[in-house]
């Protein structure tokens, strides 16, 4: 082997081990650099563990609707000669609100009114007769059957007179008119919606679970959104006796007084029936607990020889009502659960209390 060789060889070993050294080098001063660094402190604000109430209720959705609500329509065709109520105004049970032309009936009545005391008086005639026996038994029959369907005729054409004139079937708020005077009208029309507004019901479902935490009597609050802020309270007053087979819920109605008028029919609303409360619970804000597949946690602060840690704690969510939660688990009274921070932290973390900004009040300047 020529020296030529020999010297490239030697060249390229001492290239290789100066490059193999220097990256030796630098990862040992990475591993004293990164040994040598203090231990980070995350900031975290907390909230103590204390007793705390937690309301119990069933939530629904639920259609309300008015105790009672129709289509106000004709029974018989006619023209309008009349309209008796305006729109959006109230009506008395038994108020002519529309009537129809009813002049032929009229005066097929008088026709049939007039004529009624000479057909009276024949058959009456007939039967004074008939005892003096100057007359058969059959003319008897037949002047009564003449005067009695005559007051049959008299009695159906009042009837029909009377169907002419459409009245309010009860109190209530009418809504806008469909038909015009001199409008001719056939059977069956919808003149006007009429609805009793004075007691409103509301329908929901609930599931069949529930069934055992509700009766009859059992009070109600509802919301609606064209009244945010109100509520509004009601009792139950029936429960359907089957449940959906398909569903698995239960249809339930709940009565509420509408003095004001305020609830319409068609809306929606939540509803909620109030429980028994449970007492003595740990509550936490949804902030303060780590959600995960393998279970979800909060981290709990311990302090010890001059150090603030945290620990993690498994919990189970069994409730939730807003931004709160209701949780168990390995906790106890007093303990102090961090709410905000939690992204960066492990079992065992240091961490740094701060004030929470939401309930420092903010200073008043200086003047």
């Amino acid at each position: 082997m020529s020296k030529w060789v020999i010297g490239m060889i030697v060249i390229v070993v001492l290239a290789f081990g100066t490059v193999i050294g220097f990256n030796l080098f630098v990862n040992k001063k990475i591993e004293n650099t990164l040994a040598n660094l203090p231990e980070p402190v995350y900031p975290v604000t907390i909230e103590k563990l204390t007793p705390t109430v937690w309301p119990q209720g069933i939530s629904a959705i639920g259609f309300i609707e008015p105790n009672q609500g129709v289509d106000v329509s004709n029974e018989v065709a006619g023209i309008v000669t009349a309209i008796n109520f305006d729109n959006g105004g109230s009506a008395k049970q038994g108020t002519v609100l529309l009537s129809l032309d009813a002049s032929v009936q009229k005066a097929d009545l008088k026709a049939q009114q007039v004529q009624l005391p000479s057909v009276r008086d024949d058959y009456n005639r007939l039967v004074k007769l008939y005892k003096e026996r100057s007359v058969s038994e059959q003319s008897v029959e037949t002047a009564q059957s003449k005067y009695q369907a005559m007051l049959a005729n008299i009695e159906s054409l009042q009837a029909t007179i009377a169907l002419r004139e459409i009245k309010a079937p009860f109190n209530g708020l009418l809504g806008i008119r469909n038909v015009n005077l001199g409008q001719y009208v056939s059977v069956g029309t919808d003149i006007v919606r009429l609805e009793d507004l004075s007691v409103m019901r509301v329908r929901f479902s609930v599931p069949q679970a529930e069934l055992g935490n509700i009766s009859i009597g059992q009070a109600i609050s509802l919301t609606v959104e064209a009244f945010p802020g109100r509520t509004y309270k009601g009792a139950i007053n029936a429960i359907e006796p089957v449940v959906n087979n398909q569903t698995g819920l239960v249809m339930v109605q709940a009565e509420l007084p509408n003095d004001d008028n305020s609830l319409r029919g068609g809306m929606f609303a939540d509803v909620n029936i109030a429980l028994s409360n449970l007492d003595n619970q740990f509550v936490v804000p949804q902030t303060a607990i780590v959600f995960a597949l393998y279970g979800n946690s909060v981290y709990v602060v311990e302090k010890k020889d001059n150090e603030t840690r945290v620990k993690q704690v498994t919990v189970e969510v069994t409730q939730r009502n807003g931004n709160d939660a209701l949780v168990t688990g390995a906790l106890k009274f007093d303990d102090e659960v961090v709410t905000t921070g939690i992204l960066n932290l492990g079992n065992n973390a240091k961490v740094d209390i701060v004030p929470n900004p939401i309930s420092v009040p903010d200073k008043m300047p200086q003047l």
